[in-house]
């Protein structure tokens, strides 16, 4: 399973850790990933997705359907 958040579509960053000598170590950053089960209002149904913290908060604030709408997304491309 990739580490992608269904609607926000965060993804791995990969970055360097510099010691103090400016030794350089590649490192991978990982989104904050959640499962959830999230109401959908539009279709009276709860829908399980995996998605970042941040849009956790996103969608707690303002719902998943407006969320979607403003994202662009429909049902299938979040499931």
């Amino acid at each position: 399973m990739a580490w992608r958040c269904s609607l926000t579509g965060a993804r791995p960053n990969v970055a360097n850790t510099v010691s103090h000598s400016n030794i350089k170590t590649k490192s991978v950053q990982l989104p904050n990933l959640r499962h959830k089960r999230l109401w959908l209002e539009s279709q009276q149904r709860f829908v399980r997705v995996r998605l970042s913290a941040r849009a956790l908060r996103t969608v707690t604030r303002q719902g998943l359907d407006r969320f979607m709408a403003e994202q662009g997304l429909r049902l299938r491309d979040v499931t």
